[in-house]
C-alpha cells in the first residue's frame, strides 16, 4: 500500500511535465504560467509535508494516507475539468496537498512495519521504485492520451487509482501512531509555509519580470524573516515539527541537503527538458514521452540494485558516485541541437537516470536510519520536505533562467535570420506579453520557418544555460555527500538519541 501512495503521489509531475506544450497551447499560457503549473502541485507538498507527519504520528497514518488519496483524487478531477490556468493551479494544489499527505503517511508506515534498519532498506527501495515507476509512466500516458484526446484527459487516471486505493486501505492496512507526546505545531507549520512560499513566488516572478521589483523583494524579505521565525519556533517548542536537534547527526544533515538540491536540479531539469522536445525539437507528446522515459525508466530499474548494494558498499560512495554521473551527464547534454536525434539524447538520459537511481535509495534509507526509531517518521517528512522544496525551486529557477536568456538571445537570432525590423518587433512582442508558445501563433508568411528556426536557436541558448547551472547544482550536491555523508560514531549517536528522545518525552532508544 505505501508503493501505491507514492505511486499516486508522484504520477502527475510528468504527466503534467511532458503535456506542458500541449497546456501552454490550450490555455495561452505564459512560461510562468508554465512554472505556477508545477509549482502550483510541488508548493503544497513542501510546505504541508511536515505537518502531515505529524498529523499521521498523532492521528494515525493510515487515516492519512486515505486522506492523502482523497485530496489527490478531488485535485485531478478539478484538473480533467479546468477551462483556465487558474483552475489547473487549483486542481495541482488540491493533489499537491494529497501528495503530501502521502510521502511521509508511507515511509512511516513502512518504519513501523518494519523496524530494523537494514531490514527496512529493502522495503524503502522497493517504495523508491515505485516513485519512480510513477516517473516513468507518466510520460507513457499522457503521450497516449494527448495522440486522442484533449490534455485535460491527463487526470483522469488518478480518480479511480485513488479511490480503489483509498477501499484497499481502508480493508488492508493496519494504522500505526508514533510512541510519545507529539502535537500538532501550528506556529511552525505557518512560519514553514510563508517562508517556502514566498521565496518561490519571488523566484518564479522574478524570472518573469525583475528581481528588483518592489513585490519580488517583499518576497524575498517574507521568506527570510519567516525561515529565522521557524527556526526559532522550532527551537522553543515543547514538540517541534521538525526538531532542529535532528540536524545534530551528520547523516541525516548531508541527506536533507541532498535531497533539496539534487531535486531541485532533476525535478528543474525535466521542466526544461519537456519545453526543449516540445518548442526545439517539435515532437508530439507520445514522442516526447518516448525520450523522457530514456531518464525515468533507468532511475527505475537502477534503484533496486543500488538498494541492495547499501549493504556492501557505504551509502556515501553510492550517493557521490551517482551525483557525480548525473553531473556528467548533464554536462554532455549542452551539446544537443534542434537536430540531435533520438540515440544520442537517449544514452545521454539513460546515464542521468542510472545516476540519480544510485543516489534515491540510499539517500532515503539514510535520513530515516539516522535517527532513533521513535523519529523515523519526523525524518522521513523532514527528509521529504526538503526533497519537494529542492522541487518546487527547480521549475522556478529554471523558468527564470530560460526566460532571462531567450529573451535576450532572440533578437540577435531573428537578425541574423535576416528578418526585417517590423518582423522582430512582432515576435519578441508576442514573446513578452504571452510567452515562448506565442511565437508559433505568429503568421509571418515566408518568414515564419526562419523565425521558428531562429527562436529555436535562442531556446537551444536558454536549454544550455539551464543544463550548466543543473549540473553545477548535482556537482555541489556531490560535494555536500562527500564531506558530510559520514557514519557517525557511536557516541555522537547516542547523543543524539538522547537529545531527541528528551525533546519528544520517550526515553532513548539505542541505534
Amino acid at each position: 500500500m505505501a508503493c501505491v501512495g507514492v505511486f499516486v503521489a508522484y504520477l502527475p509531475v510528468t504527466t503534467v511535465s511532458v503535456s506542458l506544450p500541449a497546456i501552454q497551447r490550450g490555455l495561452d499560457a505564459s512560461t510562468a504560467d508554465l512554472s505556477w503549473v508545477t509549482d502550483a502541485f510541488v508548493l503544497p507538498m513542501a510546505a504541508l509535508i511536515l505537518t502531515a507527519g505529524v498529523v499521521g504520528d498523532v492521528y494515525g497514518r493510515r487515516k492519512v494516507f486515505q486522506t492523502g488519496l482523497a485530496f489527490c483524487a478531488a485535485g485531478a478531477a478539478i484538473a480533467l475539468s479546468a477551462g483556465s490556468v487558474e483552475v489547473l493551479w487549483a486542481g495541482q494544489a488540491f493533489a499537491g496537498i494529497g501528495a503530501a499527505a502521502l510521502l511521509p503517511a508511507t515511509l512511516g508506515l513502512i518504519s513501523h512495519a518494519v523496524p530494523d534498519p537494514r531490514e527496512r532498506a529493502k522495503y524503502v527501495s522497493l517504495w523508491t521504485t515505485s516513485l519512480m515507476g510513477a516517473l516513468a509512466v507518466g510520460p507513457l500516458l499522457a503521450g497516449a492520451i494527448l495522440e486522442h484526446a484533449s490534455w485535460r484527459w491527463i487526470f483522469l487516471a488518478p480518480v479511480p487509482v485513488s479511490l480503489l486505493a483509498m477501499a484497499a486501505a481502508a480493508r488492508y492496512l493496519t494504522d500505526s501512531r508514533a510512541s510519545g507526546t507529539r502535537r500538532l505545531d501550528w506556529p511552525g507549520q505557518i512560519t514553514a509555509a510563508v517562508a517556502v512560499t514566498s521565496l518561490v513566488y519571488a523566484v518564479i516572478e522574478g524570472g518573469g519580470a525583475s528581481f528588483g521589483e518592489t513585490r519580488v523583494l517583499v518576497a524575498l524579505a517574507l521568506s527570510a524573516a519567516s525561515l529565522v521565525a521557524f527556526v526559532v519556533t522550532e527551537l522553543r517548542s515543547g514538540s517541534p515539527m521538525l526538531d532542529p536537534k535532528l540536524f545534530r547527526s551528520p547523516a541525516f544533515s548531508a541527506t536533507a541537503l541532498v535531497a533539496m538540491i539534487s531535486f531541485l536540479g532533476l525535478i528543474g531539469f525535466v521542466f526544461v527538458l519537456s519545453l526543449y522536445l516540445g518548442q526545439v525539437q517539435r515532437l508530439g507528446t507520445l514522442d516526447a514521452g518516448y525520450r523522457m522515459l530514456m531518464l525515468t525508466f533507468p532511475a527505475m530499474a537502477a534503484g533496486p540494485v543500488f538498494g541492495r548494494l547499501m549493504h556492501r558498499v557505504p551509502a556515501r560512495v553510492l550517493i557521490t558516485a551517482g551525483l557525480l554521473l548525473a553531473t556528467g551527464a548533464l554536462l554532455s547534454l549542452t551539446s544537443v541541437d534542434a537536430n540531435t536525434s533520438f540515440a544520442a539524447l537517449a544514452w545521454r538520459l539513460i546515464l542521468l537516470g542510472i545516476g540519480f537511481g544510485a543516489v534515491f535509495a540510499p539517500m532515503t534509507a539514510t535520513a530515516i536510519n539516522a535517527v532513533p526509531h521513535h523519529l523515523a517518521g519526523m525524518a522521513a517528512a523532514g527528509s521529504n520536505a526538503f526533497r519537494q522544496l529542492g522541487a518546487a525551486l527547480g521549475p522556478a529557477l529554471m523558468g527564470a533562467l530560460l526566460t532571462t536568456r531567450v529573451g535576450s538571445a532572440l533578437p540577435g537570432h531573428l537578425a541574423d535570420a535576416h528578418l526585417g525590423a517590423e518582423a522582430q518587433h512582432r515576435v519578441t512582442d508576442a514573446v513578452d506579453s504571452a510567452g515562448f508558445g506565442a511565437v508559433h501563433a505568429v503568421d509571418l508568411g515566408a518568414d515564419t520557418s526562419r523565425t521558428l528556426d531562429a527562436f529555436g536557436l535562442a531556446f537551444l541558448d536558454g536549454i544550455r544555460l539551464c543544463l550548466t547551472v543543473a549540473a553545477a547544482i548535482m556537482l555541489l550536491a556531490a560535494v555536500v555527500g562527500a564531506v558530510l555523508l559520514r557514519r557517525p560514531a557511536a557516541s555522537e549517536t547516542a547523543d543524539a538519541a538522547e537529545a531527541t528522545s528528551q525533546q519528544a518525552g520517550e526515553p532513548a532508544l539505542s541505534h
